[in-house]
């Protein structure tokens, strides 16, 4: 099988994963855990109940803000 290359053509939805935050229904692969400060949570942008973690290198290699958010407190 040949693996072929390809670019995203929208806007992901992601926001800062929370260290400590409950993942329970965000889809964690076992290659990323523990999930790390600086990691992401995605969404997709047509079914917002799917979720899934970038883990922090992924993520910085590969996106770039489009707007800035911060972790709040985890009550």
């Amino acid at each position: 099988m040949t693996w072929t290359k390809y670019r995203r053509k929208g806007v992901a939805e992601m926001r800062p994963y929370c260290p400590g935050e409950d993942l329970t229904g965000i889809s964690v692969s076992d290659v990323d855990h523990p999930p790390e400060p600086g990691g992401m949570i995605a969404r997709n942008p047509n079914n917002h109940s799917d979720l899934w973690y970038v883990a922090r290198q992924y993520f910085e290699d590969n996106f770039e803000a489009v707007e800035r958010h911060v972790c709040t407190s985890i009550a």
